[in-house]
């Protein structure tokens, strides 16, 4: 070989290796994240990506993830979900109750979905079923109606004057059987509860301005997105209005709630994390059972509860796993 061909020869080599050395580089899977809920309202996100960690995976490292957020209209939801099959991510966290499950599901029928929902998703036709989900389903579900219905009787227990209480739902997000609940624990406990409509963080005045009108002993949130995520805003909200409030999941008395009552929903994302990062290890989601929470937990407000002038009756307060201060 003349001198001038292997020159050209190592040239060439010497271009090409680290081409090769890069395509040999691991590819770092993608995790959609898709919510109805906005960017600032994602308390829920540290959580998720503790669980996450503990499976081995840490965002920006060997993970990544692309958030999409519907900024509270859930229309916006089918378009970002199909965005995130096209980008070709390895699995979708539908991490905001059922329409952005129902619009990852109708993305695709192959990429991974981890749900976490508040409602039965085997009742509303999503799986086959909680032990074997089967198709590219699972992950972690509260049965919000239920809870509802324990959260009117604690606060008819506080409130025992014969006055309405009020029920605030958010009519886009698995409504009906909230408010069947709610009307069941009416009868149940001969109380009058009406139900009040807020279907975003602009709709909290009007809200707490018709409970007032409506001279509503309290008032009970659901653990529907809308106020899991913005409960901060709208805790202060309540407080200017001075009137008792108990909230669910569990974890939201410390947000200045009077009381809560529920599974935590910050333990429910860090579970789904876990199941994010089993997928990525090669779990498949028809094999993972949906799971249900199995502790719930009522949080009393005490710093919230002077501030409204009133006190907690002896039976709530030896029934509470956590009295804040």
């Amino acid at each position: 070989m003349r001198r001038r061909e292997f020159i050209t020869l190592l040239g060439g080599a010497t271009v090409a290796w680290p081409l090769v050395a890069r395509a040999q580089q691991p590819v770092v899977p993608v995790i959609g994240w898709l919510t109805v809920v906005s960017l600032n309202a994602t308390p829920v996100l540290p959580l998720f990506r503790r669980g996450l960690a503990e499976l081995g995976y840490v965002e920006g490292r060997n993970v990544s993830v692309e958030y999409r957020y519907a900024e509270f209209h859930p229309e916006r939801l089918p378009a970002l979900a199909s965005d995130l099959v096209r980008a070709g991510v390895a699995l979708i966290v539908a991490a905001s109750g059922v329409p952005a499950v129902l619009a990852a599901k109708a993305a695709s029928a192959t990429t991974p979905i981890v749900f976490v929902m508040p409602t039965d998703p085997v009742q509303i036709g999503l799986i086959d079923s909680l032990n074997r989900p089967g198709g590219n389903l699972t992950g972690v579900a509260a049965l919000n109606a239920p809870v509802l219905t324990k959260q009117i009787e604690l606060i008819a227990e506080l409130l025992p004057n014969p006055a309405p209480i009020a029920a605030i739902i958010d009519p886009t997000v698995e409504a009906a059987d909230l408010e069947s609940s709610a009307q069941i624990a009416a009868q149940t406990l001969s109380r009058d509860v009406i139900m009040i409509h807020a279907a975003s963080d602009r709709d909290f005045e009007s809200a707490l301005t018709s409970a007032m009108q409506k001279q509503v002993a309290g008032l009970v949130f659901t653990a529907q997105p809308l106020f899991v995520s913005q409960h901060q805003q709208l805790a202060e909200i309540v407080a200017r209005y001075s009137i008792p409030a108990v909230y669910a999941p569990a974890d939201l008395a410390a947000s200045g709630g009077l009381m809560s009552y529920g599974a935590s929903i910050y333990e429910m994302f860090r579970r789904a994390g876990n199941y994010a990062g089993k997928i990525l290890s090669g779990a498949k989601p028809a094999d993972l059972p949906v799971e249900l929470p199995t502790k719930f937990e009522l949080k009393l407000n005490l710093k919230t509860a002077k501030a409204l002038g009133m006190s907690f009756p002896t039976a709530l307060l030896v029934r509470a796993d956590e009295v804040i201060e």
